[in-house]
């Protein structure tokens, strides 16, 4: 293929406003040096402990990923629990709210105080952040269905910021081998700096789809536990739905 050639479009884009909980799809998205504007910029906490969620390591977190988020036009963040009014957070009402859903009591804090305009309450230390973006294609998406074709391999098991749609490749989850190639996504220049290795979140239930250790089996038997790639920014820009993307 040539280097100049598209690989495929852009057709899902994601930012994640609060850690662990529903992402929200974007028709396009802002791409900075270090983070995608308006992504994990809070996280739920249990007041207890202070613990930040982890749905991947302990079962009581296990509904966190079905509550959803988003920004307002101003950035300010609004939660949703199911069946719930979106309402603003961090904010008393909203921590209210998902204890109730969880059965324990949780707060949403910011990671940084300039992420909440007028917050004055604790702040809460980031997971992690192992790159700027986390892009999936579809290519691997259907090799994971083929694989384990009673399940669903649905995006949002894994988080993507970018899904880009590209012909399947017979037998290979094709962007992991990619590690050190250079991307240009629109005006967007990423490198490819590591699978993605993933982890118990994968398997659960979430609104569409059911708990399914299968994903994750698979996943450890045909691809070294990954799916997707982290990518560091090259180039920082903005990605629209529809981009084509290319080898640089």
């Amino acid at each position: 293929m040539r280097e100049d050639a598209a690989l495929g479009t852009v057709t899902q884009l994601w930012r994640y406003p609060a850690s662990s909980l529903a992402g929200e799809r974007q028709d396009a998205i802002l791409v900075g040096t270090h983070s995608i504007e308006g992504d994990r910029m809070f996280g739920l906490v249990d007041i207890s402990d202070n613990e930040i969620a982890r749905p991947d390591r302990d079962a009581k977190w296990h509904k966190v990923p079905s509550i959803r988020t988003r920004l307002s036009h101003g950035g300010e963040l609004e939660i949703a629990i199911p069946d719930g009014d979106w309402l603003a957070a961090p904010s008393a009402e909203c921590d209210r709210a998902v204890s109730a859903y969880l059965g324990f009591g949780v707060s949403i804090r910011p990671f940084r105080r300039e992420n909440a305009a007028g917050y004055a309450g604790p702040l809460t230390a980031e997971r992690y952040r192992k790159a700027p973006i986390h892009l999936l294609t579809t290519a691997s998406l259907a090799r994971l269905k083929a694989l384990h074709p009673e399940g669903a391999a649905d995006p949002r098991r894994f988080r993507p910021n970018i899904v880009v749609d590209i012909a399947p490749v017979e037998g290979s989850f094709p962007e992991t081998e990619w590690i050190g190639r250079k991307l240009a996504i629109g005006d967007l220049v990423l490198t490819i700096s590591e699978p993605c290795r993933r982890c118990g979140f994968t398997i659960i239930a979430q609104d569409g789809f059911d708990n399914d250790p299968g994903i994750l089996r698979n996943l450890v038997r045909h691809n070294g536990h990954n799916l997707g790639v982290y990518c560091t920014v090259d180039q920082p820009g903005r990605v629209e739905i529809g981009a084509p993307m290319r080898f640089v």
